[in-house]
């Protein structure tokens, strides 16, 4: 799964740490996340994608890998 998590937290200029704080999660899973290393649970997609003000898919897109 690809994400644009870095580039919203760009345009927000916000750090990992400030968008972990945002939704109650480790800096480490937001890094997680971006590196495309872990997949988060459909209520932590919803409220990464809330604080960019962006739906699930405007954040998350599947790769052709991930459709099986």
């Amino acid at each position: 799964m690809k994400n644009n998590i870095r580039v919203e937290r760009a345009i927000l200029n916000i750090t990992q740490e400030e968008l972990a704080q945002r939704i109650n999660v480790s800096r480490q899973s937001i890094h997680a996340i971006e590196n495309g290393k872990y997949v988060p649970s459909t209520i932590l997609a919803l409220k990464i994608a809330g604080v960019f003000r962006k739906t699930v898919e405007e954040i998350f897109q599947l790769e052709e890998s991930d459709t099986g």
